[in-house]
């Protein structure tokens, strides 16, 4: 696989990141692309925020005056993305994560936040490739065995017993 850049930018002073966050989002972009057979160069964004920010965020672009724990913002359709110029890079898109809402729900599923934000990056990836589970059904089980697929790469899947 040729480069990926993953921009990372922390826009939340709420919850401190734990250690490895930042490397476990960029190997969860990497992980996805490899599984779908990605092999173009890539940039993607991720950006933490708070509930507060992600609520807005959430009502501006899908008119849903609720917080979320992840929002994503394809910049290409049907395999076709901008090109940055000075990189030649597929301009994947932009991921945003509510940092307290992936330690509620890391809690609430009882597992830890690296396999939390490690599912969010990968739901969200797989967004910004095109993936949709709004109607449910076959797309909805098609988007989360891509999803466990993944996690298994990164060491992270739900081990059931």
């Amino acid at each position: 696989m040729k480069n990926i850049k993953v921009n990372i930018n922390d826009k939340q002073k709420k919850i401190k990141l734990p250690t490895g966050t930042r490397l476990l989002v960029r190997k969860a972009c990497v992980a996805t692309l490899k599984c779908e057979g990605f092999t173009d160069m890539a940039e993607v964004n991720v950006t933490f925020v708070d509930d507060f920010e992600i609520r807005y965020m959430n009502n501006e672009f899908r008119g849903i005056d609720a917080s979320t724990d992840v929002l994503s913002f394809p910049l290409g359709e049907n395999g076709v993305y901008d090109i940055n110029p000075e990189t030649n890079a597929k301009m994947l898109g932009d991921i945003v994560i509510s940092v307290e809402h992936a330690f509620a729900q890391a809690d609430l599923y009882g597992h830890g936040i690296d396999r939390e934000i490690g599912y969010l990056t990968v739901h969200s990836m797989l967004h910004l490739l095109g993936y949709d589970h709004v109607n449910g059904g076959v797309e909805k089980m098609r988007m989360r065995e891509k999803e466990e697929q993944v996690l298994s790469l990164l060491g992270l899947a739900i081990v059931k017993e």
